[in-house]
């Protein structure tokens, strides 16, 4: 083995020890089990579910050569617990069922930025209908198009996800530099998805008592929260004084009342 494919077999399991991939309301287990497959085939292994449709996925035919990954997968009832250790977090959209609220970008693009980064990345994947809903794109850094033909915009899940994990394996050139936005300094590391989502909901609970919420429609306005608070890409050491201010703010406010 040449020292270059040493570097890229080297990097490719760095990638795979620190990517996730996420399935939000698959409802298909064929589709569940052609994904596994694809992760099998690429080297990945942390398969997530959320509420998935139908839990006999572990059976589908079509993952010969990735039953491990679905006997290792683990389900959950939310985005949020799915999410709850990876500090950068990219949906995928064909852009067909809503109009997303953040900035989709090209999938190299939102792919380089998934090597680059320093921490478990997680992708996720809507259901074969509908896609990921604005609630779930709300608990992500950014969002990735895969580039199909304008008449034909949907791929199938399984298809997705190979495509996406190609994207994230395959040699890059040595002259691409990673994109900006993924960069953040060792000694201050981006939060997790778990202390990103207390932060939303610790800021919630303020503007609740401030009586903003009351302006307008609070679910709009939770979803408005948690993508403002991705985008901040808030370090770990700057969480624990987030969430200390708006403690007192909250607590100031009910002491008024």
């Amino acid at each position: 083995m040449t020292r270059r494919a040493r570097q890229g077999a080297c990097h490719a399991r760095n990638i795979a020890a620190e990517l996730t991939v996420i399935l939000v309301s698959a409802r298909n287990p064929l589709n569940i089990g052609a994904a596994a497959r694809a992760m099998a085939n690429f080297g990945f292994n942390d398969l997530r579910l959320v509420d998935p449709y139908e839990l006999a996925f572990r059976e589908a035919v079509s993952a010969v050569g990735g039953a491990h990954v679905l006997q290792s997968a683990r389900v959950y009832s939310t985005v949020a617990e799915a999410v709850a250790d990876c500090t950068l977090v990219l949906g995928t959209t064909a852009g067909q069922h809503r109009v997303p609220q953040q900035t989709v970008e090209r999938l190299e693009t939102g792919m380089l930025a998934a090597r680059s980064h320093a921490g478990r990345v997680a992708v996720l994947f809507g259901s074969e209908k509908f896609g990921l809903s604005n609630d779930d794109m709300s608990f992500c850094h950014g969002l990735v198009s895969i580039q199909t033909a304008p008449n034909t915009p949907s791929m199938n899940l399984g298809q997705a996800v190979a495509v996406c994990l190609y994207e994230l394996v395959r040699e890059r050139g040595g002259d691409e530099a990673p994109v900006a936005v993924s960069r953040q300094p060792a000694a201050n590391p981006p939060v997790t998805g778990s202390d990103a989502e207390q932060l939303t909901r610790m800021l919630l609970e303020v503007l609740e008592e401030s009586g903003y919420m009351n302006r307008i429609i609070a679910v709009s306005t939770e979803q408005k929260v948690r993508r403002w608070i991705r985008r901040l890409r808030v370090g770990r050491r700057d969480a624990p004084l987030m969430l200390g201010m708006l403690r007192q703010i909250l607590w100031k406010f009910r002491k008024g009342a």
